[in-house]
């Protein structure tokens, strides 16, 4: 099993970025897809990000993101990286990094490991 935890969720104003990180351990995560997801309050957990394994390959980035957001990866630190630029308060979530050994796919139902997330929030 993977523990996975997340950091460098914050306040920001509107327009700001932040950096959320995601280190693995208990199993090195090369060989993984590793993926962000968020959930407002109220609402339903909603894919952002995933990149494949070994490596990195290919990337997917929800449409609401793309443009603002990128994804990587450093297998050396098992971690995950969320580079989040041009927030806006629609991005407010519980941001959540997620695991699996398969393809990248946008279900969360398609991800075996989660950590507990970081919260982030943007004021207008």
């Amino acid at each position: 099993q993977v523990q996975l935890e997340e950091s460098g969720g914050g306040l920001v104003q509107a327009g700001g970025s932040l950096r959320l990180s995601c280190t693995a351990s208990g199993r090195d995560v090369s060989n993984y897809v590793l993926a962000w997801f968020r959930q407002a309050p109220g609402m339903e957990r909603e894919f952002v990000a995933a990149v494949g394994r070994d490596g990195g390959g290919p990337t997917l980035l929800a449409t609401s993101v793309k443009g603002r957001f990128t994804i990587s990866r450093d297998d050396a630190k098992n971690t995950v990286y969320l580079q989040m630029n041009s927030l806006v308060p629609e991005d407010t979530a519980l941001y959540s990094c997620a695991a699996q050994y398969y393809d990248i796919v946008t279900a969360a139902s398609g991800y075996s490991d989660w950590g507990q997330g970081t919260r982030v929030t943007v004021s207008s």
